[in-house]
């Protein structure tokens, strides 16, 4: 092949604007993202992809924004089959008095396929092509997800009590090990270890979590610091706040994932930073039920990477990470009391790059660079609600919505075309949906 001839590529998308991410906040104009196989291989003006490259599929954005697709690091998505079932109530009254009954009586494998397939099409459309998940029957959750094409780190569960899902201590231990082997060799799947809480995971599983986390070399996923009741129940009941009681246990390190994390001192906040702790927001979840605020930007200040989540959807009651980026960004700046605090450009790292790396997974996904997975995003930006645009990041952030994005791919696959979803049944996800709802109000 002479130096002038184009090189054969399987698909070539051609936008407007392309977002990276990394570098940190550029935006680079009417530039091509060059995919072949499951990742990207060229990131160059348009002009000189077209000389150098021969596309199978060539996708033409005129009027859009190409960014790193969405990354949810912390989530419930078989709980999106209980969206709206018990709103504006405290944490623990949700819990414990609507959520953990409702689940008791519909919580197996089908309702776990079920709400994952439909969670899977809501985050489609919404951009987000990753997601953190945390919930029971995670052998289920991930081969629902393999079979769909989506990325997903899947959480082993562990809590002190028999569930659906395992009925002893040694049976958590023993099924996570089965499902994290199930998905060692898997392109798309991979997990970490998803201890519920300090309030109802014990020391000794927790001794276990860190020890065969370290041996599997995967996260530690857990809710913490979410209420200030949560803080003050550990204190009473062992002398210590939860984050110090993890300190104690060795699980506070570059492998934690500590979502929510509400209530924190300074000197833990510097913890997290020296640790190389990973703290998940998940804003729209903590406003709703009321938990408190996580200092984002004292977290962002310090050094800590600072990750987005929407949580579950029976607490916020969405998937939007559209709507998460932009309450993350505003709420930021009451909380510190700063107008350019957790400002646009962090926004979207925190929903991409950022997360990607609290999962472990920031070498392959999370920013548009050459050598990474073709995890894409496409946003449409001519709209009237959009227009007119000065600043690409911004608009992105305070002014656009889920409903603008258009196309979306996974390890090069395209999974939403022109807001259509690709191999999803949206009639008999919807048709599964309804049944779940009748099943459930019948308790």
């Amino acid at each position: 092949m002479s130096p002038t001839t184009p090189q054969p590529v399987d698909l070539m998308i051609e936008a407007r604007w392309v977002v990276p991410v990394e570098p940190h906040a550029v935006v680079l104009e009417d530039h091509a993202v060059v995919v072949q196989g499951d990742h990207i291989i060229a990131l160059l003006p348009i002009a000189e992809a077209r000389a150098a490259y021969a596309p199978r599929e060539r996708i033409e954005l005129g009027e859009h924004a190409l960014i790193p697709g969405l990354i949810n690091a912390h989530t419930h998505n078989p709980m999106t089959l209980l969206r709206g079932l018990a709103d504006d109530l405290p944490l623990m009254v949700w819990l414990q008095q609507h959520i953990w009954p409702a689940e008791a009586k519909v919580i197996g494998p089908e309702f776990v396929r079920d709400g994952v397939e439909l969670a899977v099409a809501e985050m489609l459309r919404g951009g987000t092509t990753c997601a953190n998940e945390n919930y029971f029957f995670p052998d289920v959750i991930g081969a629902t997800y393999r079979k769909l094409g989506f990325r997903a780190v899947i959480g082993l569960p562990v809590i002190e009590f028999p569930t659906a899902w395992a009925k002893s201590q040694d049976e958590y231990f023993e099924r996570a090990g089965e499902v994290h082997d199930s998905f060692r060799a898997d392109a798309l799947i991979s997990t970490a270890f998803a201890p519920h809480a300090p309030y109802t995971v014990s020391d000794e599983s927790f001794e276990r979590i860190r020890v065969l986390a370290d041996q599997l070399d995967i996260p530690v996923h857990l809710h913490t610091h979410e209420t200030a009741h949560e803080v003050e129940e550990e204190k009473k009941k062992s002398g210590l706040r939860p984050f110090q009681r993890l300190q104690k246990l060795g699980l506070v390190n570059d492998r934690l994932i500590a979502v929510h994390m509400t209530q924190l001192t300074d000197g833990e906040i510097a913890a997290c930073a020296e640790a190389g702790v990973s703290v998940v927001h998940c804003p729209e979840s903590n406003l709703k039920l009321a938990s408190g605020f996580c200092p984002a930007e004292k977290l962002r200040q310090a050094g800590v990477n600072v990750a987005l989540g929407t949580d579950g959807c029976a607490s916020n009651n969405d998937l939007d990470m559209f709507g998460e980026m932009r309450t993350a960004a505003l709420l930021a700046k009451a909380v510190a009391e700063d107008a350019s605090a957790f400002d646009a450009a962090y926004a979207l790292r925190a929903a991409t790059l950022n997360s990607a790396k609290a999962m472990g997974l920031e070498a392959k996904i999370g920013s548009i660079e050459v050598g990474k997975q073709a995890d894409l995003t496409a946003v449409r930006l001519s709209d009237l609600e959009t227009q007119p645009l000065f600043h690409v990041v911004s608009q992105l952030i305070y002014a656009s919505g889920r409903h603008q994005v258009s196309d979306v791919w996974i390890a090069g696959r395209r999974k939403l075309a022109e807001r259509v979803l690709i191999g999803m049944d949206t009639d008999a996800i919807l048709a599964r949906t309804r049944a779940w709802r009748e099943r459930i109000i019948a308790g």
